[in-house]
């Protein structure tokens, strides 16, 4: 061991020798090239002895080694500014860096604010800010006090939590037994008794059978008739809060709806909606949404997923993308970066229609149902009635039923064909498929809800058809209109498409 010791030192000595002497090398050197004093004696002892010709070639030789000189400056110069550059590069980046992550720890206040903002204008309907949206979390979903606060290195941290509040949750069986007409009036004396808003038994049959027909549900009218309180009293009487989504003009995709990633905090950005759908997805419960002053913002913008998403008939297939890829430990109801949409959840969104508002497309309200609220409700003496823990299996199960038993009679159907050709015909508008599919179910809910089949076309039709008719020229159709409306009391019967022609007038006077 000490032979290996020795040659070991003798064998790194020789290297590191080496170096050593190139470092001395290098700096004896530098001087050397720059020593002024030895140049100008070498020329003062051969000075004596250039002849004329050799004095031009001495020239070129100072020229050569002060041009050699030169460039090395250049170089060092050159290298010198290139480190700098870099150098600053890097600080430059260091200091965006900072100002980034001081830029997004204002958005997070913003957002806290914007919450506080959202909290306030939920309390304004008589929710309780910080409250699950979608109502109390079931005592049988319980949360250990340890895990509370902890997000354990989830970039889903809300969802997480949903997940730990619903571990032991067993899905409720509230062994309901009410018909849509029981329903109907059980939750108009519940709105009136409860919240003291009134509503005509006739808007709760339209109601649930939107709800019926579409997902999708557009309360429109002028501002201060109970648009936004319908939605509120149906969760509450559902005994789940309304999630209450505030519509921005700025918003221009569905970011807005379900959040996005935050590449600097490695978190997702959760929305209080997404929360919601998240939430709903662990029960048999009925949920709603409410998309306040939908139109501020175009919807076929920030809600075009959903809308193609809802169309779809097998519910299997409601599957929207949150995050691109998965982590292991993403939420239970989040796989592969997806999420089900689920289908115990509706969407109703309101409209007021002035100036500050974007026009709703026929895509858009060709995949709803819209529901035109105009007049106040007027008071009646209620029976007090307390909410009501609904299934949306059996909900569901009663509008399929109702389908079943109360299907559109082949009169009715052959009556709407006649009124499509004269549409055509006379007006150049037709309803496709999609509406005749949305008109099948509506119409048979509306009946089983207590009401009558064609007061049900009437309003159908009005809504979702001649609706289209404010988009042509009056002064090609104001002499058509008359012609139409003999041409319903007809076929359906004097007065009774009350609804299409009150709107039918309506437009011929403003034409």
């Amino acid at each position: 061991m000490i032979t290996f010791t020795q040659f070991l030192y003798e064998f790194l000595g020789q290297f590191l020798t080496g170096i050593i002497n190139i470092i001395k090398d290098i700096i004896m050197t530098i001087p050397q090239m720059f020593n002024i004093p030895a140049y100008v004696r070498i020329l003062s002892n051969y000075k004596s002895d250039f002849t004329g010709p050799e004095w031009v070639l001495v020239v070129i030789s100072i020229f050569l080694v002060l041009l050699m000189v030169a460039m090395t400056v250049a170089l060092i110069a050159l290298i010198s500014r290139k480190y700098i550059k870099i150098r600053k590069k890097g600080l430059n980046q260091e200091a965006l860096l900072d100002e980034i992550s001081q830029l997004n720890g204002r958005i997070m206040r913003l957002m806290r604010e914007k919450d506080e903002i959202m909290a306030m204008k939920v309390s304004q309907l008589g929710l309780k800010p910080g409250e699950n949206p979608f109502g109390e979390i079931p005592e049988e979903a319980g949360e250990s006090e340890e895990n509370e606060g902890e997000d354990n290195g989830q970039r889903f941290p809300k969802l997480a939590d949903i997940d730990l509040q619903f571990k032991n949750y067993k899905v409720q069986n509230y062994n309901n037994s009410f018909t849509l007409e029981e329903l109907c009036e059980t939750f108009r004396n519940f709105a009136a008794s409860r919240l003291g808003l009134y509503y005509t038994s006739h808007m709760m049959k339209l109601f649930i059978a939107a709800l019926a027909s579409t997902k999708l549900v557009i309360l429109q009218g002028i501002s201060g008739t109970g648009k936004t309180s319908l939605a509120y009293a149906w969760g509450k009487f559902l005994k789940h809060d309304s999630c209450v989504v505030s519509v921005q003009p700025s918003w221009r995709d569905r970011t807005e709806l379900f959040g996005y990633f935050n590449e600097f905090t490695k978190k997702f950005n959760e929305t209080q909606l997404l929360e919601c759908l998240y939430t709903a997805t662990y029960t048999d419960d009925v949920y709603t949404v409410i998309l306040d002053e939908m139109n501020l913002a175009r919807v076929e913008y920030y809600f075009a997923e959903m809308l193609s998403i809802l169309e779809m008939p097998n519910r299997d297939e409601w599957i929207i993308e949150v995050v691109a890829s998965p982590w292991e430990n993403d939420p239970k109801h989040i796989t592969n970066g997806r999420i089900k949409i689920p289908a115990n959840t509706w969407y109703i969104g309101t409209i007021n229609n002035d100036d500050s508002t974007f026009m709703v497309t026929d895509k858009v309200y060709d995949r709803a149902m819209p529901i035109d609220i105009n007049e106040k409700g007027v008071p009646f003496d209620p029976v007090d009635t307390d909410p009501l823990d609904v299934n949306f299996s059996y909900l569901d199960g009663l509008f399929e039923k109702a389908m079943e038993e109360y299907a559109m009679s082949p009169a009715s159907l052959k009556k709407i064909d006649l009124m499509d050709d004269y549409t055509i015909k006379h007006f150049r508008v037709a309803f496709g498929n999609r509406i005749v599919k949305h008109m099948r179910k509506f119409v048979p809910v509306y009946v089983a809800c207590g009401g009558d089949e064609t007061e049900a076309v009437d309003y159908f039709m009005a809504k979702k058809v001649l609706r289209k008719f404010e988009g042509l020229n009056m002064a090609l159709i104001r002499d058509e209109i008359d012609g139409y409306i003999d041409f319903l009391d007809k076929t359906f019967g004097k007065g009774k498409m009350a609804e299409c022609i009150e709107f039918l007038l309506r437009l011929k006077k403003m034409g």
